[in-house]
């Protein structure tokens, strides 16, 4: 825990060289705080705006310490760091958010039975250890349904769709052993997440709730205001501080939600949590005064969180794969801010860039 705020000039460490780590370390630097980006990759996007590099692989326990010590404090940009080497980086400095969170946001089991122990809705799951649990998930839950692995998917990876025309066999021909949950398709109205700031006191703060659109399992859009019921935003808020609460969170955390409609006891289901910035967050760089990359920092250093308040109505658009071939036709529109990620390879599916086109709010 950090007792009192981390001055300028102190030094958070990042696990991971992605965007996320980059706009992170970018926030730090407006704070007057150095940012320290431990990547196993030579070419990561944040080396370029960060003081410090360690390039290491995650396993390398050595390296990790030697990096923790240097650090005032750590953090991720993404919960897919081994759990053993963000435990051995605690030993030699505070960690935030905690190894709770990632353990549980690592296991897509793990993470529906926790949130389902706490009264928050999810689509009914099964459990998938062998290829017999594919045809009795089948027969509990129907045919139309995702089967997933229980780790490192995202964006879509690791996910096969049922439905009633397609042969259950394809399912079990692609299982390849691995643990995973076969998840019923939920029918819903519209997607949204909500994200909140929590500090090392416990206090909170929102964002307001993006409408997102998804294609190809990949975020596009995101949309504020998302023109939602007040009551559904206010229980989107009431879940996320819940999750937060339990976790004993610190720093910003993105819950996603599928938005039932009708007639229905649970209007919101989780669809996942996320123990870090988040995509459908990219929005507030130009859109709030604070936004989620500079309230995470705030948050891991111990200072007190930033007004999350809105002067702009906004969309933000994913610049993905060839997207980011027009960026010098979006740089030149008026109200389009482009934000470029540096990674030095176009791959289909990738992550490149965004734009957040700003309104004026009515």
């Amino acid at each position: 825990m950090i007792n009192k705020p981390l001055a300028p000039g102190s030094t958070i460490g990042i696990f991971g060289g992605g965007q996320l780590g980059r706009m992170l370390a970018m926030a730090a630097a407006r704070l007057g705080l150095h940012a320290h980006i431990y990547s196993p990759q030579h070419n990561a996007p944040a080396f370029e705006v960060s003081k410090k590099q360690t390039v290491a692989p995650y396993t390398d326990l050595n390296a990790v310490k030697e990096f923790a010590s240097q650090v005032d404090v750590a953090t991720v940009e993404f919960e897919n760091i081994p759990l053993d080497t963000y435990e051995h980086a605690a030993k030699y400095t505070t960690i935030a958010p905690g190894q709770t969170a990632l353990a549980i946001s690592q296991d897509r089991l793990a993470e529906k039975k926790f949130l389902s122990s706490h009264g928050i809705p999810v689509a009914p799951y099964f459990e998938i250890n062998r290829e017999t649990d594919i045809v009795s998930a089948i027969y509990k839950l129907g045919q139309d349904g995702i089967l997933k692995t229980r780790r490192m998917g995202y964006d879509g990876k690791g996910q096969i769709r049922l439905g009633a025309n397609i042969d259950p066999d394809v399912a079990i021909k692609a299982y390849n052993g691995e643990p995973a949950v076969f998840e019923q398709l939920v029918n819903f109205n519209l997607e949204i997440s909500c994200l909140v700031a929590r500090d090392f006191k416990g206090e909170i703060v929102f964002y307001d709730c993006p409408r997102n659109v998804h294609r190809n399992q990949i975020l596009a859009e995101s949309h504020v205001p998302a023109n939602i019921p007040d009551d559904l935003e206010k229980l989107a808020r009431a879940f996320a501080a819940k999750i937060a609460e339990k976790l004993n969170y610190v720093g910003v955390l993105a819950v996603e939600f599928f938005a039932i409609g009708g007639v229905t006891d649970t209007p919101l289901i989780v669809n996942e949590i996320a123990p870090r910035v988040h995509n459908s967050g990219h929005w507030t760089m130009d859109a709030c005064v604070c936004d989620q990359f500079e309230n995470h920092i705030r948050a891991v250093a111990g200072w007190q969180l930033g007004t999350t308040r809105r002067h702009s109505n906004t969309m933000m658009v994913n610049m993905v794969g060839s997207d980011m071939d027009r960026w010098d036709e979006v740089a030149s529109s008026e109200g389009a801010i482009l934000h470029v990620y540096g990674k030095d390879e176009t791959r289909d599916g990738r992550k490149m860039g965004h734009i957040n086109y700003l309104y004026d709010i009515d």
